[in-house]
């Protein structure tokens, strides 16, 4: 049976499961959203959401150095206890998405962190791009939204593909995490940099300089 997105959303409202995890338990149950429900309470991912409002203020921040010191990043990842945040399993979950971070390079955790003028520009060069490619007006503004779904999913961490499973998005790997530890767990707040990042290197000519040597 063809799962729809829409019978995944409601799985997803209906459990707080992660979305590419609401999509397998509908493909392993034959599109039974009640089965599909009972699978994802089988597995503890529906359980997890029921976390997401419980204090998490214990946890590491761990760093990540890639490329023989050309890429850096530091992430904090939080979770309810001093015991979890000492665990080599959710040690190894904080590295995992330092690297991640490192890959990537996301802008913003989260869509909701985008700023509006960035949506705004955002807006006009998918605008634009649908009037060049010769679309109706009357369907641009519906392809401008399809296509902000992919900024979203290109440049927030949340919504990013894990480069270890691009099938899993890091939001539903911190629902398994929550899942498999039990207690809430949040990435707070990273920052990545990177060698020469926004500096103007500089670019001899060296024929120009012997030529003004010889004058």
């Amino acid at each position: 049976m063809a799962i729809s997105s829409s019978m995944v959303k409601e799985l997803r409202e209906s459990t707080g499961a992660g979305m590419m995890d609401c999509k397998r338990a509908l493909e392993a149950c034959d599109g039974n959203m009640e089965k599909a429900a009972d699978y994802l309470r089988e597995k503890g991912l529906s359980a997890a959401a029921k976390k997401a409002g419980r204090v998490a203020a214990e946890g590491i921040v761990d760093c990540y150095i890639h490329m023989s010191g050309k890429i850096g990043v530091m992430v904090e990842v939080n979770c309810e206890t001093d015991f979890v945040a000492k665990t080599a399993e959710f040690k190894e979950f904080v590295h995992d998405v330092a690297m991640h971070i490192a890959a990537a390079n996301p802008l913003y955790l989260r869509r909701e962190d985008v700023p509006q003028e960035a949506l705004d520009h955002e807006r006009e060069i998918l605008r634009a791009q649908a009037l060049n490619e010769g679309k109706p007006e009357k369907i641009v503004d519906k392809m401008v939204t399809g296509r902000l779904e992919k900024y979203y999913k290109d440049n927030c961490l949340l919504e990013q593909p894990f480069v270890k499973d691009p099938d899993v998005s890091i939001q539903d790997l911190v629902t398994r995490q929550v899942a498999t530890i039990g207690e809430n767990i949040t990435i707070r707040r990273f920052v990545r940099y990177q060698m020469g990042e926004g500096l103007q290197k500089r670019v001899d000519n060296f024929v120009e300089e012997v030529m003004s040597q010889m004058q």
